[in-house]
């Protein structure tokens, strides 16, 4: 085992770890690991999208009108239904490859036309390296830093594509039930996943009282 400075991060960084929780778990060090996985992702999007762009003739990476209420409600819902549900059910870190693998695919259909020229790949390839942060986040038991951070990150692409003209903005969407459906939604999903990791933790006493 190593020793020394660092040494938690580099064992970290191994992608032979990446399905394992973190060797430390303080909010400081899993920030380390946001940035490490992010900054994978980012490299991700700009080498791919240009090899995309030489593969598929006019290839353009897709726009899709947002809302604020819609990128920070995704937060929570896609962490609880693709990531902490299934944790606490499986009690394992390894299940979550497969709802993770569903969870990042989905976002390659993040676009108004669905054919190979305007698929969000750009979108799916920066979400590959994060869903490795979320699995590891999970398993370390800070499942609620990975959710406020996804709502987060949400929050800053949002902010930055707004600005910069990018992406067509709102702060709600013009329906209502929608947006109250959002709401709800999404405290629905979390106290679903705090239900059962009390169910799994009073699981866990029990059989070490056994």
């Amino acid at each position: 085992m190593e020793t020394g400075r660092f040494a938690d991060e580099k064992a970290d960084f191994d992608p032979r770890s990446w399905l394992r929780k973190y060797r430390r778990n303080s909010i400081g060090y899993i920030t380390k690991m946001l940035f490490f996985y992010h900054g994978i992702g980012i490299g991700l999007i700009l080498a791919g999208t240009a090899v995309i762009e030489q593969l598929v003739p006019d290839y353009e990476e897709p726009s899709v009108p947002r809302s604020l209420i819609g990128v920070l409600a995704a937060g929570p819902i896609e962490e609880s239904l693709f990531f902490g549900i299934p944790f606490y059910v499986f009690n394992s870190s390894h299940a979550l490859i497969v709802t993770g693998a569903i969870w990042a695919a989905l976002h390659i259909f993040n676009t108004p036309n669905v054919e190979l020229a305007s698929l969000a790949f750009g979108n799916w390839l920066f979400v590959v390296p994060s869903l490795f942060f979320s699995l590891s986040t999970w398993a370390s038991g800070k499942g609620w830093f990975a959710v406020v951070v996804h709502s987060a990150w949400n929050g800053i692409f949002f902010a930055a594509g707004c600005g910069t003209g990018e992406l067509a903005c709102t702060t709600l969407e013009e329906d209502a039930v929608f947006n109250a459906g959002s709401m709800a939604l999404s405290a629905a999903f979390l106290a679903g996943t705090y239900v059962l990791y009390r169910w799994r933790s009073r699981k866990a006493r029990n059989e070490f009282n056994i």
